[in-house]
């Protein structure tokens, strides 16, 4: 009767007042688990346990009640079975409580746990419980023991599969934000580096971990990326790929100013250089901030091999950088707007290949890239076995079928599969995307006014460049303006003359290495 009644009511109300009242709820259950402390009477915490955890309708929230021997009280485990090691609470919690005898020992000295904390507030036991730990509740005990026994699945320490290096290390992150850590701690033996841990959802309760070097890393970028997280007020944030979305200063650019890496040596090497790095669960990945465009176009490979070889990728990169930006703008201006440049030869074999054509040279070229980029998010989204084949095998049959058709000439296949096979050698995600957009924009801008066009959007381009910041950071730093490092912008020095850390993050501590002044 009561049950139907209370449908009633519900039912009376107008969703606007539904709604209201779900939010009135919500903050009350908020305001009970930050207010509420334990109470000395153990049935009481437990109802309220029971009520904040949906028991018994939520199915893995395991209540555990057991006498505690030799101090003969009665006492209460509650856990999340999905997330906790039972092995663990079976035999240095249950065990040891149930089996004491000594009347004098205090309980955290009978559990036999790796590690046991105490709290005072319900909201702090809610939170415990939430991360995986076992919360045990004593009778006539205002506090609760929080006993670490978290075990989320996930997976090993695998290869990464988009920063791949041939000479170097092979680990990269996983899912776990505290294996993540552990592999920056292997690397980074030293007092000094710094996990502090935030909380940055309502509802989801994700943590955040942000990590840097206490007598390098800069206060004020610190403390101005701190408060960016702080001021999230939203209910869930998964990942690192969402929260990169949330903090960074400029939403809608076309140049990423935050550096997403699976790699922890590229983490740790960032992080002795005085940069923030962010490490969540559910990311196979950290957040590097600030970020400046050099970070981006800069590759681990570059350091691990020797200099000339280092420097050698890197000229290959920047030409490929200048290939897949302008090569089929190039085409279209030259063949649109300035023939006179093309020797009279070259000419005549253009000519010949495009009289047959029936579309101008902006519609091959179009048809040609957007193509290219079907086949290449084909191939990433087909099943592994397959993709290489689709991208492949695609890519040669609707080319070939093209020329034969008479849809494209052969010089406009040989430039777009040359522009896109160039944009694989920019190995960042962000930037890749980056740089696959500016090459449609060289390619309308050069088939609207050939060269000057291509010019135009080239220097507009920079001198949005160089308003950019990241966190305070100019974006094209330290070539523009100009801070005191190692200089490691086009190209790497020598190791031994790589003296100094990035000036533009102001580090506490600009040199890496002592200057021998007698040579």
């Amino acid at each position: 009767m009561k049950k139907s009644k209370l449908k009633w009511l519900i039912n009376q109300i107008s969703e606007p007042e539904e709604k209201e009242i779900v939010e009135d709820n919500r903050a009350a259950q908020e305001d009970l688990k930050k207010k509420k402390s334990i109470n000395l009477n153990l049935e009481s915490t437990i109802d309220m346990m029971k009520s904040l955890f949906s028991i018994p309708e939520n199915n893995d929230v395991k209540l555990r009640h057991l006498q505690i021997g030799g101090l003969e009280r009665k006492a209460t485990l509650i856990y999340i079975s999905t997330i906790t090691d039972t092995p663990i609470i079976e035999e240095h919690i249950i065990r040891p409580l149930v089996q004491n005898e000594n009347t004098l020992k205090a309980i955290e000295n009978i559990i036999s746990a790796p590690s046991v904390s105490t709290v005072q507030m319900i909201e702090d036991a809610v939170t415990g419980i939430n991360n995986g730990d076992t919360v045990l509740f004593v009778e006539g005990y205002d506090l609760a023991y929080v006993i670490a026994t978290s075990s989320v699945e996930g997976r090993g320490i695998e290869k990464a599969e988009n920063e791949v290096v041939v000479k170097g290390p092979k680990e990269a992150f996983n899912e776990k934000a505290l294996s993540n850590i552990s592999l920056i701690r292997k690397r980074i033996k030293n007092e000094n580096l710094m996990v502090e841990s935030l909380t940055i959802s309502q509802r989801s309760n994700n943590d955040l971990y942000i990590l840097y070097i206490k007598d390098l890393a800069n206060e004020d970028i610190l403390n101005r990326i701190k408060d960016k997280v702080n001021k999230l007020n939203v209910n869930a944030i998964q990942n690192l790929s969402l929260l990169e979305q949330y903090i960074e200063e400029n939403n809608k650019s076309l140049f990423p100013t935050i550096l997403y890496t699976e790699r922890p040596d590229r983490t740790s090497a960032f992080l002795e250089d005085g940069f923030i790095v962010l490490i969540m669960d559910n990311s196979p990945s950290s957040l590097i901030l600030p970020a400046t465009f050099w970070s981006f176009f800069h590759n681990p490979e570059d350091y691990y091999l020797r200099f000339i070889f280092g420097n050698f990728i890197r000229m290959l990169r920047m030409i490929a950088l200048f290939i897949t930006l302008f090569i089929s703008a190039i085409y279209i201006s030259v063949t649109n707007y300035h023939i006179g440049m093309i020797p009279a030869d070259l000419l005549l074999a253009i000519s010949a290949t495009r009289e047959i054509v029936p579309f101008p040279a902006i519609i091959e070229v179009l048809m040609m890239e957007i193509a290219f980029e079907l086949i290449r998010e084909a191939g990433l989204r087909v099943p592994n076995p397959i993709g290489p084949t689709i991208g492949i095998v695609g890519a040669l049959i609707l080319g070939q079928a093209a020329v034969q058709a008479n849809i494209v000439s052969p010089l406009v296949v040989i430039i777009v599969a040359l522009g896109g096979l160039s944009s694989f050698a920019i190995g960042d995600i962000n930037m890749n995307f980056t740089i696959r957009l500016l090459r449609f924009l060289f390619i309308i801008s050069a088939a609207l006014f050939g060269f000057y066009g291509m010019t135009f959007l080239f220097i507009t381009g920079l001198f949005y460049m160089v308003t950019i910041k990241s966190f305070g950071v100019p974006y094209l730093s330290p070539m523009t303006p100009y801070y005191k490092s190692s200089k490691d912008t086009f190209f790497r020095k020598v190791m031994l003359n790589e003296i100094y850390r990035p000036g533009y993050i102001k580090p506490k501590d600009i040199q890496k290495k002592q200057v021998n002044k007698d040579g």
